[in-house]
């Protein structure tokens, strides 16, 4: 792909706003995952505690980013953008200076913390309706990239919580969410030309069309895998391997790191080659890795191995989707986005509960990881089901210039 095309083609300052606001959102909406440890010990939470707390911000986020679709296709990705972030930058600021001393408290701030979550339903059409359709892969996924945050909660809440103790952990990190509020206001701006706005049942009708319902069982896997171990893993190594929360967060950081940084390449691999077949390397991946993570291996760096290269496939799954989403639902995107987003917080909130459930009933985390290879396997049947109508019908070669 020619850079100076793709730049050319779009607005850059809008992509770049976009990633910064996915980008620190992401991080803020998984940091009771990093934090998890120091919380359950100063609370005395059980093991299914553990999973529901850090369960609870991506459910929340997975429903509320129907809400954030609404907002887009009704004021506009900037205008909701801008609401998600002042939500957000209120609620930590109370519960910094409120603090947080039990457990509802905890689920209440993570219900809160689903509103950065619900970011991904306007940063991504923020930026997807600048681009055209041959270059929606990559622009999906620079924007997407913004999954990084995720890994810079379990790089730095760990260590800053040692430090200054968690519950101030929430006052730190309104620093650069102010600062990349006040860029985001200068650079984002919203694509000319816009789809009308629609009625309820016009966006419930969406749902009547299979191809939604497909996409959304898709991302569930590849975004909820992603999501749900990014917020599971500080207390996997912790709880499995014994490794202290630093330790725990620079394993979970190189995992999440390396799932974050190739949904960019995801897209532009799917641009290139086609987001079908490149989901069909990946689901297949991930399934076999799972796997093998499930047993329980001796070495925790071993183990870390295997989540990276899950990680990394569920990362470019991650951006091959969002490469055939705009384009079966380019005048939908606004409301596909929030559902399918929302079908990839629910697999995460899944992925992360069912590993505290199985930890607590079993003593053993290996039938959440079994249960969730078995539905990227499911994924990758389903997959093969619908290719050759998708190739066939809205991505055939008359139709669009984008592979399908």
């Amino acid at each position: 792909m020619d850079m100076k095309i793709f730049l050319k083609s779009g607005h850059s300052p809008t992509l770049l706003a976009s990633f910064l606001y996915f980008d620190i959102s992401f991080m803020v909406w998984v940091m009771l995952g990093p934090l998890g440890v120091n919380i359950a010990n100063d609370l005395h939470l059980d093991h299914l505690q553990k999973g529901l707390m850090v369960a609870t911000p991506v459910l929340s986020g997975a429903l509320l980013r129907i809400a954030m679709g609404l907002l887009v296709d009704h004021l506009s990705p900037r205008k909701a953008g801008i609401i998600g972030q002042i939500l957000v930058l209120l609620g930590l600021g109370f519960a910094w200076f409120h603090g947080i001393h039990s457990y509802r408290e905890v689920l209440a701030l993570g219900i809160l913390l689903g509103v950065a979550g619900a970011s991904f339903a306007a940063a991504l059409p923020l930026a997807s309706r600048w681009y055209p359709p041959a270059y929606q892969g990559t622009a999906m996924g620079i924007a997407g990239a913004g999954n990084s945050g995720t890994a810079l909660a379990a790089l730095f809440a760990p260590g800053l919580a040692a430090l200054f103790g968690w519950n101030n952990v929430f006052g730190l990190v309104l620093i650069p969410l102010a600062m990349v509020f006040v860029l985001f206001i200068a650079l984002a701006q919203d694509a000319p030309n816009p789809p009308p706005p629609k009625t309820l049942p016009q966006y419930l009708a969406v749902l009547k069309d299979q191809d939604a319902w497909w996409f959304m069982f898709f991302y569930s896997v590849t975004f909820g895998g992603f999501v749900g171990l990014a917020s599971s893993l500080v207390i996997y190594f912790n709880t499995q391997y014994g490794l202290d929360p630093k330790t725990a967060g620079l394993f979970t950081a190189a995992c999440v790191f390396a799932g974050s940084l190739v949904r960019p390449l995801g897209g532009n691999v799917a641009d290139r080659v086609g987001g079908v077949k490149t989901l069909t390397i990946m689901y297949g991946i991930a399934t076999l890795t799972l796997f093998i993570a499930s047993f329980g291996l001796p070495y925790a760096w071993v183990t870390l191995v295997f989540f990276v290269i899950t990680m990394l496939a569920l990362g470019m799954g991650n951006g091959a989707v969002f490469q055939l989403v705009p384009q079966r639902f380019r005048r939908e995107i606004g409301v596909m986005t929030g559902l399918v987003g929302m079908a990839g917080g629910v697999g995460g909130f899944y992925l992360a509960s069912s590993l505290g459930y199985s930890r607590q009933m079993t003593g053993s985390y290996q039938a959440g990881f079994l249960i969730f290879a078995t539905l990227a396997l499911l994924a990758l049947v389903g997959l093969s089901r619908v290719k050759r109508r998708w190739r066939t019908t809205w991505g055939a070669s008359y139709l669009t210039d984008a592979r399908i």
